[in-house]
């Protein structure tokens, strides 16, 4: 087995529950927003290769996401791109992928906390 294909088959365990996940609902910065565990996340993609990720908590409230990290595979001509995401400022973690991200984009995002809590989001 390839590099490839276990690439792919972990792509399609991490999004085979997508059907079954809550509907993404519009978040306070423009992009979706969907559970990832105890957290609340927004992904934000504009047709660039810049995607930002803002933190919240249960409340919804914007949650400081300094400490986290973040990983996001997401779906782009039927293709998983895959790239990392860094705190910047406030709740935001940003990352560059290797294409251009459009908005509405499919896939998910795990976050871990500074305490090694993992909240994972599927979009």
């Amino acid at each position: 087995m390839t590099i490839r294909h276990v690439v792919a088959a972990a792509f399609l365990a991490l999004t085979s529950g997508l059907a079954l996940a809550h509907e993404a609902a519009k978040g306070p910065n423009g992009g979706l927003r969907v559970d990832a565990g105890i957290f609340h996340t927004e992904l934000v993609a504009d047709g660039t290769t810049t995607v930002v990720v803002f933190l919240g908590d249960a409340e919804q409230k914007p949650l400081p996401a300094n400490g986290f990290k973040a990983n996001a595979i997401l779906v782009v001509d039927g293709k998983p791109q895959r790239f990392s995401l860094e705190f910047t400022e406030g709740s935001k973690l940003v990352g560059t992928a290797p294409v251009p991200i459009a908005a509405g984009v499919k896939g998910a995002v795990q976050v871990t906390a500074p305490d090694g809590t993992t909240g994972q989001g599927k979009f």
